[in-house]
């Protein structure tokens, strides 16, 4: 069996990029002549004087990055905030028939004021979380790449891709833990808090500081998987619509044309992030629900089919929010004229390791 297991795992893209490299690059060099790489070469030069507010990977850069973070996952989160409730009321239990319920069920008990209930703790949690995602994405893809060198981080960039938003999510989960565990207690327990003021004082002097991190495991188990292929598959579905769909180089698109990549390239992304975050999302909505019971508990009381429930809401949900959110976050490097590297491209040594040059 491993035998014939071997062969396999060596031509997928993390063990053997060498192999696709040297087609890649092949194909290039016989479809695209001189003249026109030279044509590109130099639009992607008169790209680079263009006038950046800062140096790439500068504190400034990093900073300002954060800050599209904020934006970019405090708004989105906090505008779900109606859709969230229902899917922690109904547990995980949720399709479009239950959205509806759901919503006629809280307005009846709240009114329309309680499809908002939660939205403090939520803009903050998710705002600190935003911060950290991004901006941590940025340094530690950039740390590992000089760690790495051009080529192989060119190499190896899924896997670079990989790292550095689970690095950067693992420290984002921390800074979200009490806010989300606040925020399923204000919207699940009724007559437990109004408001995040009387939730977090009455959590700590029931179980202490545990209240606020006893959630931070599963929101791991969630969030790292999600975040991972929301980087990774943003970074090269971008990469793949730039080389085969956009029907001109990056260097030639207005700023909105290239929006509009960001914004398609984020909903491919977050259709993937929806299927491999579900059944932790799952858990963490009735774990955060229920005192005293354990992740292995939930898991095994949930079963396999019950921590599939509601998928096709939450593709829609994430994919839409993906999207926003990746649209924000540039929108808001276009605005603070923040430097956004090109799609990567094959160092030149590399391509001459290759043979691919004269």
């Amino acid at each position: 069996m491993f035998s014939s297991i071997a062969p396999l795992a060596r031509h997928n893209p993390f063990y053997a990029p060498h192999f696709q490299l040297v087609q890649d690059g092949v194909r290039k060099r016989t479809a695209e002549p001189a003249e026109a790489s030279a044509t590109r070469r130099s639009l992607a030069a008169a790209s680079a004087d263009e006038e950046y507010s800062c140096e790439y990977g500068s504190l400034k850069f990093y900073a300002l990055c954060g800050v599209g973070g904020v934006l970019s996952c405090g708004l989105t989160h906090t505008g779900v905030v109606p859709l969230d409730l229902v899917k922690c009321r109904m547990q995980v239990c949720i399709n479009l028939n239950s959205i509806f319920n759901g919503f006629s069920v809280t307005i009846n008990e709240d009114g329309v004021r309680g499809l908002a209930k939660g939205w403090a703790p939520t803009f903050i949690g998710y705002s600190m979380q935003g911060l950290c995602k991004f901006g941590f994405y940025e340094v530690f893809k950039i740390l590992y790449g000089n760690m790495l060198g051009e080529e192989n981080a060119y190499l190896w960039r899924t896997s670079l891709y990989l790292a550095a938003s689970a690095s950067a999510e693992f420290f984002a989960d921390i800074a979200l833990a009490p806010m989300e565990a606040a925020k399923v207690r204000i919207q699940t327990q009724p007559g437990y808090a109004n408001t995040l003021r009387q939730a977090l004082p009455k959590m700590f002097a029931e179980e202490g500081i545990w209240a606020f991190y006893k959630g931070v495991a599963p929101l791991w188990m969630r969030q790292i998987p999600y975040t991972m292929m929301k980087f990774a598959c943003f970074e090269r579905t971008v990469e793949a619509l730039y080389k085969y769909v956009v029907p001109k180089p990056r260097s030639e698109c207005t700023k909105g044309e290239q929006l509009v990549v960001t914004f398609v390239a984020g909903y491919i992304a977050g259709v993937f992030c929806a299927i491999v975050s579900h059944p932790a999302d799952s858990v963490v909505s009735v774990l955060n629900k229920e005192k005293g019971s354990s992740a292995s508990q939930v898991l095994m009381r949930l079963g396999f089919k019950g921590v599939w429930k509601g998928l096709f809401a939450r593709i829609i949900m994430i994919g839409t929010l993906t999207a926003l959110q990746w649209f924000i976050y540039d929108s808001v490097k276009v605005y603070f004229r923040l430097p956004r590297p090109p799609p990567p491209e094959m160092p030149e040594s590399l391509k001459k390791k290759l043979g691919l040059t004269e």
